[in-house]
C-alpha cells in the first residue's frame, strides 16, 4: 500500500512537470540501423536555463551533435519565449530502442519508443552517390495509398545546388509527403549522409502502375579547391548525376462485394466521433446547437472522404456550415479529416431522435469490409418560457395548431372576397366608356349667336370677330371649312378682314356677314347645341 502511494505521488509529480515544462519528440520513429535519427527536447519556461542531462542516452546511442535554439514569438500582447534542443541520436542496436526520460533542471520528459530495422548491404553503395527507391507494399487497392520512399545517399561533401526531377504520374496522384529531411548513416564502416524524400501514390486505374526512374543532379565539392573558392564564377568541383530504378505497382480494382452505393474508401484505419457545443443535457427550444461531427481516415487525403448526412429530423431546423478538410503527415501517409458543423434550433419541446450515422470503407491493412458506427441519439428537449407569450402553458400543441390554422383559412378567405370583389368592379367599369364627357361649362351656342347677331347689326368688327370666334369654336367645324363650303360666308369673311387691318373700318357694315352666318343649313349650325345633354327636365315630357 505505501508503494502504491509513493507510485502514485510519483506520478502527481512528474506529470505537471511535463505538462508545464519539456516536451520530446522525434523526426521519424522507423528507421535502418546505421542511420540517424533527431531528438527535440522544447521548454516554455523563459526561467528554464541549463542543458539537458544525455547521460542516460549513452547506453543505446551514440550522441553525434547537440545544439540549442532559442525562439520568441508574439502573440497579440503576449510574447511567448521557448526553448529548443535538438539532438542527433545514432541506435547502437536494432529492434525497439527506447529514448529515456531526459532531464533539464526540474523538468522531465516522456519516454519514445524507435523501431530500428537492419540495413542491408548492396555493390551500389560503393559510389559516392547513389540513389535508392522503394515502395512500402508492392500492390494497392485501386485510389488506395502507396508510399514512395527515395533516399540520396553520399559520401562525399555536395554543394546547396542538388535537384532532383519533379515526379508526375499519368494515372495517380501524386502528393508530397512533407519537406525532404538529412540524416546520417553508416555504410560498411563509412558514414553516408542521406535525403530522403517520400511521396504519397494515390493510382486511379487499375493495372500495372510504373513508377519512372528519377535524376538527382549534384555538385562534388573539391576538396583540393574548397579552401579559396571562387564567389563570381563556377563553384569548383565535378557535376554528378544518379538516377533511380523503375519500380511497378500492382493495383487492384475495387472488391466485388463491396457495396455499389457506397462511395469507395480504402483506408488503413477509419474513426468518427462526434461533439457538441454547447452540450445537448439541457436544451430548450430555440436553443442554438452545435453539433460537429468529424471523419478521420488513415492513408486517404481529406478530398477523398464523402460528406456526412446532414441531421434531417421532426423538430429540429438545420444550418450545416462549410466542411473543415485537413490533411496530416506521418509516418504512415497522409491522415485526411473532414469536419462537418451543423447549428441546429429545436422547434419543439420532448424528445427528438437522432439517427445512426453509418460510413461504410475498406480497411487494406486487414484486406476486409468494414462499417463504422456513430450511435444514435435522443434529446430530451424542454419548453423555454422566454418563448411563451401569449398562449398558455398548459394549452395543447394541438390546440395551438389548430388556431393558427384557423387563422390561415380566414385570411384566405377574405384574400377571396376582396379578390371577387376587385374582379366585378374592373367588370363593370369594362362596359363604361374611357373618357367620359366634360359638361359645358360656358354659354350655350344660342347665346352666342345672339353675341354674333348683336355685333352684325351693329356694325362693329372688333366685337364682332370676338362674338364670331366664340361662336365658331362651339361648332363640329373650323371657319375655314365652313367658308371653302359656303361661297356666302367666305365674302363677308373677308369684307370683315379687311375691316379690321384697313383705315376704312368705320364704314363696314355687318349685314352681309350676319346673311352669311344664317344661309348655313339650321342642322349644321345647330349639331352640338342638340347633341349637348340638358342640366333641367324637359318642360313638357312627352
Amino acid at each position: 500500500m505505501n508503494r502504491f502511494a509513493l507510485l502514485l505521488l510519483l506520478c502527481c509529480w512528474i506529470l505537471p512537470a511535463h505538462a508545464l515544462g519539456l516536451v520530446a519528440s522525434v523526426d521519424r520513429d522507423q528507421l535502418n540501423s546505421g542511420e540517424t535519427v533527431e531528438l527535440t527536447l522544447e521548454s516554455d519556461d523563459a526561467t528554464l536555463f541549463g542543458k539537458p542531462d544525455l547521460t542516460p542516452l549513452e547506453a543505446l546511442f551514440d550522441v553525434r551533435g547537440t545544439r540549442q535554439v532559442n525562439q520568441l514569438t508574439t502573440l497579440s500582447d503576449d510574447e511567448k519565449a521557448s526553448t529548443r534542443w535538438i539532438v542527433t541520436l545514432q541506435p547502437r542496436h536494432t529492434g525497439t530502442v527506447i529514448i529515456p526520460s531526459l532531464q533539464v533542471g526540474q523538468y522531465h520528459s516522456q519516454p519514445i519508443s524507435l523501431t530500428v530495422t537492419p540495413s542491408v548491404a548492396s555493390d551500389s553503395q560503393l559510389a559516392p552517390v547513389f540513389i535508392e527507391a522503394s515502395l512500402d507494399q508492392s500492390s494497392v487497392y485501386v485510389q488506395a495509398q502507396a508510399i514512395l520512399t527515395l533516399r540520396i545517399y553520399h559520401s562525399v561533401p555536395l554543394y546547396d545546388d542538388s535537384s532532383l526531377t519533379p515526379l508526375h504520374l499519368a494515372d495517380a496522384i501524386v502528393e508530397q509527403l512533407g519537406e525532404s529531411r538529412t540524416y546520417e548513416k553508416l555504410i560498411n564502416g563509412v558514414r553516408h549522409g542521406v535525403i530522403e524524400v517520400r511521396y504519397g501514390l494515390y493510382p486511379q486505374h487499375s493495372g500495372q502502375l510504373l513508377i519512372p526512374a528519377l535524376t538527382f543532379s549534384a555538385t562534388l565539392v573539391d576538396n583540393q579547391q574548397a579552401s579559396a573558392p571562387a564567389p563570381l564564377g563556377p563553384k569548383p568541383g565535378k557535376l554528378v548525376h544518379v538516377r533511380s530504378t523503375d519500380i511497378s505497382l500492382a493495383v487492384k480494382s475495387k472488391p466485388a462485394d463491396y457495396p455499389a452505393i457506397a462511395p469507395w474508401l480504402p483506408a488503413r484505419s477509419l474513426s468518427m466521433s462526434e461533439t457538441w457545443h454547447p452540450e445537448p443535457d439541457h436544451a430548450q427550444v430555440g436553443d442554438s446547437l452545435t453539433r460537429i461531427l468529424t471523419l478521420k481516415a488513415e492513408g486517404l487525403s481529406s478530398a477523398q472522404l464523402p460528406a456526412l448526412p446532414m441531421t434531417d429530423v421532426s423538430g429540429l431546423r438545420g444550418y450545416p456550415d462549410q466542411p473543415q478538410l485537413n490533411n496530416q503527415i506521418t509516418e504512415h501517409g497522409l491522415i485526411g479529416s473532414r469536419e462537418e458543423r451543423e447549428a441546429l434550433v429545436p422547434t419543439r419541446a420532448g424528445q427528438i431522435d437522432l439517427p445512426a450515422v453509418e460510413v461504410v470503407w475498406w480497411n487494406t491493412h486487414e484486406d476486409r469490409l468494414e462499417r463504422s458506427y456513430l450511435p444514435a441519439r435522443a434529446l430530451q428537449v424542454v419548453a423555454n418560457p422566454n418563448l411563451v407569450v401569449d398562449t398558455p402553458a398548459s394549452l395543447p400543441s394541438e390546440l395551438n395548431e389548430s388556431s393558427s390554422l384557423w387563422i390561415w383559412q380566414l385570411a384566405t378567405l377574405l384574400l377571396a372576397c376582396s379578390t371577387l370583389a376587385g374582379f366585378g368592379l374592373w367588370w363593370h367599369a369594362r362596359s363604361q366608356p374611357a373618357v367620359l364627357r366634360a359638361a359645358q361649362t360656358g354659354p350655350s351656342p344660342r347665346t352666342l349667336l345672339d353675341d354674333l347677331k348683336r355685333a352684325c347689326l351693329a356694325n362693329d368688327p372688333q366685337a364682332t370677330r370676338q362674338a364670331l370666334d366664340a361662336w365658331a369654336r362651339q361648332q363640329p367645324e373650323t371657319l375655314a371649312e365652313m367658308a371653302a363650303r359656303f361661297v356666302l360666308l367666305s365674302d363677308a369673311l373677308d369684307g370683315l378682314n379687311g375691316a379690321l387691318y384697313s383705315e376704312t373700318g368705320q364704314y363696314w357694315q355687318g349685314d352681309e356677314l350676319w346673311k352669311a352666318i344664317r344661309s348655313i343649313p339650321a342642322a349644321e349650325r345647330e349639331q352640338d347645341a342638340s347633341t349637348e345633354p340638358s342640366s333641367l327636365p324637359p318642360l313638357y315630357p312627352k
